[in-house]
């Protein structure tokens, strides 16, 4: 595991684009086994899941054209596919729980082990997959791990789903958008990648009505068709960029066409004081004063709480604690959708940051801490990587962030771009 070296207190500026989004690009990649015909995504980005399921593809004797140059990929899962090989699921990532509904549509039978796995976030459930599967007619039979069959084309169902989730959201989209007849999901996930597969599918065939709302409507196809879709970009690379040339105290300007995803996020880290101007296809990142805007309500502190959306992106939320170690004010964090996704602040300790974590959910940043470069571990969580790496970089002197190898699984050429902003930074090889 690679650790990840930064000289701190050098300001970052320049104009950088975003890379595509990984939450988007993946279950977009699965979906293109719901059809035998050619499916071309543009904005791919270089990035390791990605690669697991080329790789994947690829040992079914799929026809891929990976482009990481060019950033697409072309996939072609022609009627020849590998019995034995499909279900071999690469099982190191969580995205692999999205070919879940692919493969029972196009080989009829899964078995696997329940051990997908990808991030330390705490326990990711895979029952709502399983129910929305049986809810649609697939059968689950009696065997160590899962063993489901599909033997005829699904029967449309509604849904109401415990809570929003995206992954099994996805899930009930690929398998509802071949089923005979309208399925309806109450209670769906709304997040920007969502919309992104919903568009990808309707582009397939199946017709969806209420995206970006709590309620889907899907008409199932009786064959999807292929599809040419743009990659959206990454709505926390974007935020991530901005923030490491506020808290540098530089001047960054990200040039997307993601602009009205952006604004909670952006009034959010205004909360800690960066400022941002906005131009047609660019923000930028203008000043940091380090003060938190305190709330009219003289008795309660300062919070930024994350929670599905549209509200702010759990996601985000360590970026914004890195922000938040150089402000002069408290901030309360709280996490409503994962239950250990907090638990990384022990860390913070080590850069001289007063922060107390009330619960697994909540977490209380102290401002005017007397901030000390160091030497860091991160979990196994893409986004904490960054937000010990936006904590780190507004200190002057050398830190080092064990572990730091997740980061690539979201965020393509990442030391490249910092360093071509003006950042001092390095891999290192453990």
């Amino acid at each position: 595991m690679a650790n990840f070296i930064v000289n701190g207190g050098r300001p970052l500026s320049g104009t950088i684009r975003p890379s595509g989004n990984k939450n988007a690009v993946l279950p977009m990649i699965c979906a293109s086994l719901l059809t035998d015909a050619p499916v071309r995504l543009t904005n791919v980005p270089d990035i390791t899941d990605v690669h697991k399921l080329v790789a994947y593809f690829q040992s079914l004797g799929s026809d891929v054209d990976y482009d990481t140059t060019a950033q697409t990929l072309a996939l072609h899962h022609k009627g020849d596919i590998d019995a034995k090989a499909i279900e071999n699921l690469p099982l190191g990532i969580r995205s692999a729980i999205l070919l879940l509904a692919p493969v029972l549509i196009r080989h009829g039978r899964l078995k696997f082990d329940v051990d997908a796995k990808g991030c330390a976030l705490g326990i990711r459930e895979i029952d709502p997959h399983i129910n929305f599967l049986q809810a649609f007619g697939c059968e689950t039979l009696p065997a160590q791990g899962i063993d489901m069959v599909l033997k005829s084309r699904p029967a449309a169902h509604s849904i109401w789903a415990e809570y929003a989730s995206v992954t099994a959201t996805e899930t009930f989209l690929m398998i509802a958008s071949v089923a005979e007849g309208t399925s309806v999901l109450t209670n769906a996930a709304s997040e920007p990648h969502v919309q992104s597969l919903c568009h990808m599918l309707v582009q397939m065939g199946a017709q969806i009505d209420g995206i970006g709302t709590s309620r889907l409507t899907v008409t199932g196809a009786q064959r999807l068709e292929g599809a040419e879709m743009r990659v959206p970009d990454d709505h926390h690379e974007v935020a991530t960029f901005l923030a490491l040339g506020g808290v540098t105290g530089g001047r960054v300007t990200v040039e997307t066409d993601i602009l009205s995803e952006m604004p909670l996020i952006l009034d959010q880290f205004a909360k800690l004081g960066l400022r941002f101007s906005q131009d047609a296809g660019s923000v930028t990142v203008t000043d940091w004063t380090r003060e938190v805007t305190p709330p009219l309500t003289q008795q309660m502190t300062a919070k930024i709480e994350a929670a599905p959306w549209p509200y702010f992106p759990a996601d985000l939320l360590p970026q914004a604690i890195g922000v938040s170690v150089g402000c002069t004010g408290d901030v309360l964090f709280w996490n409503k959708v994962y239950e250990g996704a907090l638990g990384w602040s022990g860390e913070l300790a080590k850069l001289g940051v007063r922060a107390h974590l009330s619960d697994p959910h909540r977490l209380l940043v102290f401002g005017g801490s007397k901030l000390k470069p160091a030497e860091v571990e991160a979990p196994y969580i893409i986004r904490v990587v960054v937000g010990l790496l936006i904590a780190a970089i507004q200190i002057e002197g050398t830190s080092k962030i064990l572990k730091a190898e997740p980061v690539r699984r979201a965020h393509p050429n990442f030391i490249e771009n910092l360093k071509a902003l003006g950042a001092d930074a390095h891999w290192e090889d453990d």
